[in-house]
C-alpha cells in the first residue's frame, strides 16, 4: 500500500477470491483494503499506542442521521460515560485535506457535538478543538494524548 506519515505496525492482511481485506480490530472483522481503510488502520493503531486511546472507547464506521440523511462517521472516541468526545476523518493519502474536508466533519459534529476533530489522509494530520462558548474552532499543534482531552 502507501507509506504513511504514521508509525509502521503489523497489520493483519488477507487475500480473498474478493482482494486484499486488513483486520480492523475496532470492528472484529475483516474489511476491504482501500487506501483509506490502510489510512484507518494506522491511524487507530498510532492513537491506541502513541496517544493511549483506549480501544474498548472507541468504535470504526459510526451510523448518525443528519437531516434525513444516514451518514457515518470514519472513527468516533468517547470517554467513560461513553459520550462522543472525539471525531476522526480520513482520506486517502493522494486526497489533499482541503475546506471540503472540514466541511464535512463540521456537519458530522452538528450532530455528535464532540470537543475534537481530527482530520488525516495519512501524511498530514490536523486537529483541533472546538469552542462552543466563543462559537470557535482552534487548531492544535498536536493531536492531545487521551489523558489530556478534557472528558
Amino acid at each position: 500500500m502507501f507509506a504513511l506519515n504514521l508509525p509502521v505496525f503489523d497489520a493483519k492482511i488477507q487475500k480473498t477470491d474478493a482482494g486484499l481485506e486488513i483486520f480492523d480490530p475496532l470492528r472484529r472483522k475483516y474489511v476491504t483494503l482501500t487506501p483509506e481503510e490502510w489510512v484507518r488502520q494506522h491511524f487507530v493503531n498510532y492513537l491506541q499506542t502513541e496517544k493511549h486511546y483506549p480501544a474498548s472507547l472507541m468504535a470504526n464506521e459510526i451510523a448518525i442521521k443528519l437531516h434525513s440523511l444516514s451518514r457515518r462517521c470514519d472513527t468516533v472516541v468517547y470517554n467513560n460515560r461513553l459520550e462522543p468526545v472525539v471525531i476522526v476523518e480520513y482520506k486517502q493519502p493522494d486526497v489533499a485535506i482541503t475546506q471540503q474536508v472540514f466541511d464535512q466533519i463540521a456537519r458530522y459534529n452538528s450532530v455528535l457535538r464532540v470537543k475534537y476533530l481530527i482530520v488525516s489522509n495519512g501524511l498530514s494530520h490536523y486537529c483541533g478543538i472546538m469552542d462552543y462558548e466563543n462559537q470557535n474552532f482552534n487548531y492544535l499543534t498536536e493531536i492531545p494524548d487521551y489523558k489530556n482531552i478534557y472528558i
